[in-house]
């Protein structure tokens, strides 16, 4: 008892609180130690951002401009070239002061310092400079070279002397980048190089030894670079021989080709062959070890080789034949195994280059051909030419030299006819097709017979069911069609058989065919027209059968074939023509028009063509208005009245189908067209007679649009109504306000304002209530 009460005692002496209130307060002090140190690392933030923001920026070190081997590089070509200056003015200016012996010892020392240097810079590994100072001493070699000239041999022809020189200093810088100790320099192989383009090139300028030494000169030079760019290792030697081999080959290649060209015999062509042969060589054996790009050059080079001596002895006209025979010819490498696929393919190429240059030289004869027929639309039924060529060459000159033409297109056809690449059939067809349509004016035959020619190749290209075929047979029978103007017989006979042909064909291809067939039908009823003596407009009831059998032959195929669209719009432009043919005859016209209404309403009965009886109907309407117009009718009622009533029976099936369908949808345009300019006439008409029908007629509206609840109706007849009705009384009312003394009108207009402002909220509630009771109507 005591132990307990002591305890208690001691407890509420020190006031230590509770286990749970004592751990109440430590987290609320910890939270508070939290807070607080989330203020200070963020007011620390702040400083430090501050701090560094008014701290000035750090400067840059400047950044080096030059690599220090580049500085090198510089200084070291700086100082070669300056050299090899001083040499060149010592030479030049100082030799003079100096004897014999003093001369050559100078040379001598100078060029073999020079020489020598580079060894021991090289051990050092100062490759650099052991580089400059060799260029330093192959220039002092030329100055040997020229200096040697100059005092001992002054007498020696400069282009000889230059080309042994040349030979001797690439013997010489070619020893010494092959010597053990200088191998690794990469300057000297490259120089001698160089050096060695000329000799071959300055001793035939020297001899005077002509064009075809010249060329020799330079392809012989070409294919020692190709050699060299081929075997040597040494990627500084490679470049420099391909850049020589190009070079010299080109030179080469362009003045053999100028002495195959200009040759006038088989000696001179054979010389200029042999050129190209060796050129063709060296591009060839380059596509076969590595450069694959030469090869299509090398077959080029053959063709021009090949066809050289051919070339001059037979008639000019065979020179393109020639080529293109030596171009097929290349076709043979497919053949060939052991040759490599680069030099297959690359004569390939060339062989494809050889046929589509000959392609682009028959092309103006296929132009004239096909485009010469149009100069006889200008002069139709002018007679008979003498020939075929005569017909295409109307007014376009005949291309020289292309006799040869179809044999040039029909030898490319049979290539690429044997050629397994897609698109060559389509092209090979193509080509076929050229040379039938240019075989007849290259051969002369008869103006008939080239009419007949043309229509044969029409019908050929036509069977097929090929959209290329189809369209070769398109233009083909253009083609006839323009040549057949000449004469009436030829036109009726050849547009009769187009027809025919084209209608035949429709049953295999019916989507090109069937509305070409159309429009040569169209054109066949315009030449009856012609022929016949016919007036236009007489004419166009003839070329209205083309649209009813377009018609006829839209509903056979139904609206899910894609031939019954082109049918139908070539029926379409065939009855605007007849449109056009009766423009200057209203009476015809008015015809015309309603029988293009009765066919546009014949094809509206099929479910997939409903829209077009809006245009059969526009187009009795116009009928109608001509007509009207023809008879001198000035009454507006006639033609709106055949407006309003169709307009009012394609409303009333619309709302038939769709009851929800607004009034002033379905009626609105309707009764417009005829209210309106009813309503205008009237106001001006004198007599009573238009004024009372139309209020009768009004009035009916009126009714009729009140009984079954429609707006339109009821309220275009009740202001018809009253506008006419105002009309009526509008004499009265001015002999009445005429009568009036002068204050009478203002006192009834403010008497009228009382009225209306006594009983302003009733007449809120009438608008409302009519607001309401018009809504309810449709």
């Amino acid at each position: 008892m005591s132990h307990g009460v002591t305890r208690t005692t001691l407890r509420d002496m020190t006031h230590i609180p509770p286990p749970a209130e004592e751990l109440r307060l430590l987290d609320a002090e910890l939270r508070q130690l939290d807070a607080r140190r989330s203020q200070l690392l963020a007011r620390r933030g702040w400083l430090v951002a501050t701090l560094e923001a008014a701290r000035p920026a750090p400067v840059a070190p400047p950044r080096p401009e030059a690599s220090p081997p580049r500085v090198q590089n510089v200084l070291l070509m700086l100082g070669g070239t300056l050299l090899t200056i001083a040499a060149m003015a010592f030479t030049l200016v100082g030799w003079g002061h100096l004897g014999i012996t003093g001369r050559a010892a100078v040379l001598a020392v100078i060029t073999a310092a020079a020489l020598a240097a580079p060894v021991p810079l090289l051990s050092r590994g100062l490759r650099s400079t052991a580089e400059a100072v060799a260029g330093l001493g192959l220039a002092l070699t030329l100055l040997d070279a020229y200096a040697l000239h100059e005092v001992a041999l002054s007498e020696v022809d400069g282009l000889g002397y230059t080309a042994v020189a040349a030979a001797v200093l690439a013997a010489l810088w070619t020893a010494y980048g092959l010597l053990p100790r200088t191998a690794e320099l990469r300057l000297p192989l490259p120089a001698a190089l160089a050096a060695a383009q000329l000799p071959l090139l300055l001793w035939a300028l020297a001899a005077d030894a002509g064009p075809y030494w010249l060329a020799s000169a330079l392809l012989i030079t070409a294919g020692f670079d190709t050699a060299v760019a081929l075997r040597v290792p040494a990627r500084s030697v490679r470049i420099a021989a391909t850049v020589g081999a190009y070079g010299m080959g080109a030179g080469g290649v362009l003045t053999a080709g100028g002495l195959s060209w200009t040759a006038t015999g088989p000696s001179a062509a054979a010389r200029a062959a042999a050129l190209l042969l060796l050129a063709a060589a060296i591009a060839l054996t380059a596509a076969w070890r590595t450069a694959r790009l030469t090869a299509p050059i090398g077959g080029l080079l053959l063709v021009a080789a090949v066809g050289s001596v051919p070339r001059v002895t037979l008639p000019e006209v065979w020179t393109v034949p020639v080529y293109l025979a030596c171009g097929v010819a290349l076709l043979t490498a497919l053949r060939v195994q052991r040759l490599p696929d680069p030099v297959r393919q690359g004569l390939v190429q060339a062989s494809a280059g050889v046929q589509g240059l000959a392609l682009v030289w028959a092309l103006p004869l296929v132009a004239v051909t096909l485009l010469g027929p149009l100069a006889w639309i200008d002069r139709p039924w002018s007679g008979a030419p003498s020939d075929v060529r005569a017909a295409v060459t109307a007014e376009v000159p005949w291309p020289p030299l292309s006799e040869t033409a179809p044999l040039v297109l029909a030898t490319v056809a049979a290539v690429l006819a044997l050629t397994a690449r897609p698109g060559a059939r389509t092209a090979a067809l193509v080509l076929a097709w050229a040379t039938a349509l240019v075989l007849p004016p290259v051969l002369e035959l008869p103006y008939e017979a080239g009419l007949l020619v043309a229509l044969s190749v029409t019908a050929l290209a036509a069977i097929p069911t090929a959209p290329t075929a189809t369209i070769l047979a398109v233009a083909t029978s253009l083609h006839a069609a323009l040549l057949a103007l000449a004469t009436q017989s030829s036109t009726l006979a050849v547009l009769s058989t187009l027809t025919l042909l084209f209608a035949a064909a429709s049953w295999r291809s019916a989507l090109v065919a069937a509305p070409t067939a159309l429009a040569y039908a169209t054109a066949l009823t315009c030449a009856i027209g012609a022929a016949a003596d016919w007036a236009p407009q007489h004419t166009a009831l003839l070329v209205l059968t083309v649209p009813v059998a377009a018609a006829l032959l839209a509903a056979r195929l139904g609206g899910d074939s894609r031939t019954t669209l082109p049918v139908e719009v070539t029926g379409a432009a065939a009855g605007l023509l007849a449109v056009g043919l009766t423009i200057t005859d209203p009476p015809l016209l008015a015809l015309v028009l309603a029988l293009c209404g009765v066919i546009t309403a014949a094809t509206a009965l099929r479910p997939d063509r409903r829209p077009v009886a809006y245009a059969s109907t526009a187009l009795f309407v116009l009928a109608t208005w001509v007509r009207l117009a023809a008879w001198e009718v000035d009454t507006p009622e006639a033609y709106t009245l055949p407006v309003t009533i169709p307009a009012l029976l394609v409303g009333a099936l619309r709302r038939r189908r769709d009851p929800q369908t607004s009034s002033w949808t379905a009626y609105g345009p309707g009764l417009t067209a005829t209210l309106l300019p009813s309503l205008i006439a009237a106001w001006s008409d004198p007599h009573w007679t238009r004024p009372l029908l139309l209020g009768l007629a009004a009035l009916s509206l009126t009714l009729l649009g009140g009984g079954h609840q429609l707006q339109a109706p009821l309220l275009l007849g009740g202001a018809t109504l009253l506008l006419d009705a105002l009309h009526e009384l509008a004499p009265y009312l001015i002999q009445v306000a005429g009568a009036l003394p002068r204050w009478a009108p203002p006192a009834l207009a403010g008497l009228l304002l009382l009225a209306l402002g006594a009983t302003y909220e009733q007449r809120i509630r009438d608008a409302q209530r009519l607001r309401d009771m018009l809504t309810k109507l449709r």
